[in-house]
């Protein structure tokens, strides 16, 4: 019987997560990738294991993977896009905040985004989403109840002029309102989606719906009826770019009158 798309998705995940649970405080090789960015050794190795996952169920289908690049053809316009170990840098001195990120792009808007440690895979069908935990599945409900506010400060800052997640904490309308966190990994985003977090805000270009990095926890966000926008309130693929990603209407609201983008 053929593995579904979002099956296909869940366990490509869960085959990365094995592997950068099995790598967690090993002595990891680092392979320079640019100023301040590497990979290990288990993302490279996770990364082979969910495409040995989808090349076995989907061999006609185009990957794009964070570490190994674009591999196959085109011709049937479906394309899974693969970050094996979102904060690496985390990850990398031992910390535990890290995801492993599958997304399909053309046909349903599947993803599937595992962390390696709580043994939790949150996933959607494009329809709804659901976190997985020891083999039951639970409807995800954003909830904007904690007011705590997931704020990634990484650079680049294409938005500078316009737009600074330091001046926006710094902001008393935010204190008022909100408590920032900090947890550099896309992990953050799932949360928004599973009532964990109230919001995420991100700098970025124009493009983050289609980066390895934020497809995932976007497409999960957007199914569990988050509001998703870039930094200036426009869809995630116009304007200026950037990401918030808001549990509910107000809490978006109460965000774009902060990031002062117009």
């Amino acid at each position: 019987m053929s593995i579904t798309d979002q099956d296909l998705a869940i366990a490509a995940a869960q085959a990365g997560a094995a592997v950068v649970r099995s790598h967690h405080g090993t002595a990891l090789t680092h392979f320079e990738k640019s100023a301040g960015d590497f990979a290990t050794t288990a993302d490279i190795e996770a990364e082979k294991a969910i495409l040995d996952v989808l090349r076995g169920a989907r061999p006609d289908d185009v990957v794009l993977g964070e570490e190994s690049g674009r591999t196959g053809t085109a011709g049937n316009g479906r394309m899974w896009l693969v970050d094996p170990l979102c904060g690496t840098l985390n990850y990398a001195v031992g910390n535990m905040l890290a995801s492993v990120n599958v997304a399909l792009r053309g046909g349903e808007q599947v993803a599937a985004v595992a962390d390696p440690f709580a043994d939790e895979v949150f996933w959607t069908d494009g329809a709804a989403a659901y976190v997985r935990l020891d083999g039951v599945d639970r409807l995800l409900t954003p909830s904007a109840d904690s007011r705590l506010v997931d704020v990634n400060l990484d650079p680049p800052f294409p938005n500078a002029e316009a737009f600074s997640a330091a001046r926006m904490l710094a902001d008393p309308g935010f204190i008022r309102q909100f408590r920032p966190r900090v947890v550099s990994t896309t992990l953050a985003v799932a949360w928004v989606a599973a009532g964990r977090r109230a919001a995420y805000v991100t700098d970025g270009d124009s493009r983050l719906g289609d980066s390895v990095h934020f497809a995932a926890g976007i497409a999960l966000c957007r199914a569990a009826g988050c509001v998703v926008t870039g930094i200036d309130g426009r869809p995630a693929h116009a304007g200026v770019g950037g990401l918030v990603v808001a549990a509910d209407e107000p809490t978006h609201a109460a965000l774009m009158e902060l990031t002062l983008v117009r």
